[in-house]
C-alpha cells in the first residue's frame, strides 16, 4: 500500500487530510512537529511527504534540507499558508516537488499527490530510457545509469527534479520544449497548477552548470516559448 507521511502541526487539518487520503486507499502517518516528522521520514520510507513549513521544532525548510542532504528522493509536497513567490522559490531550491498554498481544494491536492506518485513510478525511468549511458554537453557529462552529472570532471549535486529537467531537455536534442511540456514531463501535471516552477528549476540548473548563468552556453531560453539545449 502507498504510504504518505503528513507533517502538520494543525491537528484538525492533519486528521482531515488523513481521513480523505485513507478514503483514496493510502496508508497515512501523521507527525505534529518537524523533529518527529524528520525522524519518521527517515525511518519509514514514505512514498510521498506532505510538509507544512511553520512547524514547532524544526521548520519545514530545515526538514526538507535535511532530507535532501540525506540523499532522499522521496517526493515532497509543501502545504503552507506562506504563499509568497520567495517562499515557493526557496522551497523548490531546497528540493520540493510541489507547493500548495492554504486554503486549498481537496480534489486539487489529491490530484497533485497522484501526479507525484505517477511521476516517481514512471517518469524517471522513461526519461533515462531514451538516452545513451553517457551524454556529453560541452564540459558537462551526464552518467544516466547512475544519475550523476559532472562539470569539468567534478561531480555536480543536482536535486532530483533538476536532474529530470536536464534529462527532459536532453531528450529533445536541441528542439524547443515549452513550459507546459516540461511541467508534464517532469512534474506530471499541466501549467495551470503551478507558475514559475520550470523557470525556478532552470535558474538553478544554470547556476550549477553554466560558466555564466546570465549568458548560458547550453540551457537556452526561447523567448515567450520555452527552453532548449544547445545541440
Amino acid at each position: 500500500m502507498t504510504r504518505i507521511l503528513v507533517i502538520e502541526d494543525n491537528r484538525n487539518l492533519a486528521i482531515g487530510l488523513r481521513n480523505n487520503l485513507e478514503i483514496e486507499g493510502y496508508q497515512v502517518e501523521l507527525a505534529g512537529d518537524g523533529n518527529a516528522g524528520l525522524e519518521r521520514a527517515r525511518a519509514g520510507a514514505p512514498d510521498v511527504i506532505i510538509l507544512d513549513l511553520m512547524l514547532p521544532g524544526l521548520d519545514g525548510y530545515r526538514v526538507l534540507r535535511a532530507l535532501r542532504a540525506d540523499g532522499s528522493e522521496t517526493p515532497v509536497l509543501i502545504l503552507s499558508a506562506r504563499g509568497e513567490e520567495t517562499d515557493k522559490v526557496l522551497g523548490f531550491r531546497l528540493g520540493a516537488d510541489d507547493y500548495v498554498t492554504k486554503p486549498f481544494g481537496l480534489l486539487e491536492l489529491l490530484a497533485r499527490v497522484d501526479a507525484l506518485l505517477r511521476r516517481a513510478a514512471n517518469g524517471a525511468r522513461a526519461a533515462r530510457g531514451a538516452l545513451s549511458p553517457r551524454e556529453q554537453l560541452g564540459d558537462i557529462e551526464i552518467d544516466t545509469a547512475s544519475r550523476t552529472v559532472y562539470r569539468n570532471g567534478e561531480p555536480v549535486s543536482l536535486r532530483p527534479k533538476e536532474y529530470e529537467l536536464l534529462i527532459a531537455l536532453l531528450r529533445r536534442r536541441g528542439r524547443l520544449a515549452s513550459r507546459d511540456e516540461l511541467l508534464q514531463d517532469v512534474w506530471g501535471y499541466a501549467s495551470e497548477v503551478v507558475s514559475r516552477t520550470v523557470d525556478t528549476h532552470i535558474a538553478e540548473l544554470r547556476r550549477k552548470l553554466e560558466r555564466n548563468p546570465a549568458a548560458p552556453d547550453y540551457i537556452l531560453t526561447v523567448r515567450k516559448a520555452g527552453y532548449r539545449i544547445r545541440a
